[in-house]
């Protein structure tokens, strides 16, 4: 059971249904961890206004399907349950089986990088680095790393306060 309640949007403040407001016109959907940010405009706007405008970015750089992945891996590495259960999903929904798929170069590259962020940041093996380095400008590598560090707050947001699936 989540720590904290989830906002009722009908009885939510004005900056609050304003952001709802916002966010549903830009066809997202309000999910539990969404609900429960929205206790705060800003700290919505932090986590994930933040997150879906560099994800748009990271798409733009790297592809939809590549940066799927790599945000996938993340979650799955992190075991956080909200957030690799919306990737799954979203993966099924494109057809693709995570774990009988055959991947690209650089969608290897990427789970093994998103992999490793999320296991241990302060030690990301120097192969990584120098494969990043082959396979992608300076930009891509600062957005993908940004996206990931983003995926990261996610996932500790929704495993902190046991927001429910």
């Amino acid at each position: 059971m989540s720590y904290i309640s989830k906002i009722d949007p009908e009885t939510a403040g004005e900056k609050e249904k304003e952001v709802i407001r916002n966010h549903l016109a830009q066809g997202y959907r309000l999910t539990n961890e969404k609900l429960t940010l929205l206790h705060n405009a800003e700290a919505f706007k932090a986590i994930e206004d933040s997150s879906y405008s560099l994800d748009r970015e990271l798409q733009r750089l790297i592809g939809k399907r590549a940066g799927d992945f790599f945000e996938y891996a993340i979650s799955e590495e992190n075991d956080c349950l909200v957030c690799s259960t919306y990737f799954r999903k979203l993966l099924k929904d494109n057809g693709i089986d995570f774990d009988n798929f055959q991947f690209t170069k650089k969608e290897e590259l990427l789970i093994s990088f998103g992999r490793a962020l999320a296991k241990d940041p302060k030690n990301i093996p120097d192969e990584i680095y120098t494969e990043l380095k082959e396979e992608f400008t300076e930009e891509e590598i600062v957005v993908i790393t940004a996206m990931g560090v983003l995926m990261v707050a996610n996932n500790y947001f929704n495993d902190i306060l046991k927001i429910e699936v």
